[in-house]
């Protein structure tokens, strides 16, 4: 088995690809036509987007809509950068809502957090041991 894909459910597809690509320097690698799902260019694993409108049709309704009204979920996405200062400024810059400045940690990493258009918790941090 291989981790494919990690896929979060959006308001507006188009806005938050847009919203990554800007914040974070994400290439848009693909955009279905009817705008209900869309892939970022991360690396290995994809990190999709997809309607509310999609997540009711495969899960029935059954989920958590992600909001940023809402406290956020205890999952993250974590980005790893040199400069995560400046990271952090851009992604503040380009909308995203800080929730922790970055700071070093006691093994030695320097993370930082924000919460993105949709309601995700982004870790912004160096590389382990760096």
């Amino acid at each position: 088995m291989k981790y494919g894909y990690t896929i979060i459910y959006v308001s507006s597809v188009e806005e938050t690809l847009e919203f990554y690509s800007k914040a974070f320097g994400f290439e848009i690698k693909f955009i279905h036509e009817s705008k209900a799902y869309g892939e970022l260019n991360t690396g290995e694993t994809t990190l999709a987007f997809a309607s509310h409108e999609m997540g009711n049709m495969n899960l029935g309704g059954k989920y958590i809509k992600a909001s940023v009204e809402a406290e956020p979920f205890g999952i993250e996405l974590a980005f790893v950068t040199e400069n995560v200062a400046s990271a952090f400024n851009k992604a503040v810059e380009s909308g995203a809502i800080p929730i922790k400045e970055p700071e070093e940690k006691p093994w030695g990493q320097l993370v930082g957090y924000v919460r993105a258009v949709d309601g995700s918790v982004i870790e912004l941090c160096s590389p382990i041991g760096s």
